[in-house]
């Protein structure tokens, strides 16, 4: 079983390469928010479960395994997102649960978030049903406020 941290390195370091080209030890870091040296004490681990090519003073690869995992947490935390969104919450809001939510989260029931989410998209019927739900929020959230 891999550990959260292990996957928010593996994320941090998918796009860290999506965006720059790269990852480095240095960039991981400030990513994450966390030192240098407990990055390079993560990516020997990391290197070691054979989820990425670590080498001293060069850039970070993801293996296929590495990468394979990294999409797979990438695409449970862009689908949170977007169902909490759905709901009608603020993106800060919904950005900061999937960042939460998208490491305990049984694969069944992203599968089947997977699927709702795709119904919903699909049927003109749940589309008028969210416009409800969106009204009946904005209603309490007036109430509450």
């Amino acid at each position: 079983m891999i550990s959260r941290s292990v996957e928010d390195y593996l994320e941090a370091i998918y796009e860290l390469v999506c965006e720059k080209g790269y990852a480095r030890t240095r960039d991981i870091a400030s990513k994450l928010g966390v030192k240098p040296p407990s990055v390079t004490e993560m990516l020997q681990k990391m290197g070691r479960q054979g989820l990425i090519i670590y080498k001293r003073y060069h850039e970070v690869q993801l293996t296929e395994k590495g990468e394979k995992l990294a999409k797979s947490v990438i695409k449970r935390h862009r689908l949170l997102k977007e169902f909490l969104m759905l709901l009608g919450l603020d993106e800060k809001i919904a950005e900061e649960d999937a960042c939460e939510m998208e490491h305990i989260i049984h694969p069944k029931t992203v599968e089947r978030l997977a699927l709702f989410m795709q119904y919903l998209k699909n049927s003109p019927v749940a589309s008028r049903w969210i416009e409800d739900f969106r009204r009946k929020c904005a209603v309490d959230d007036v109430s509450r406020g």
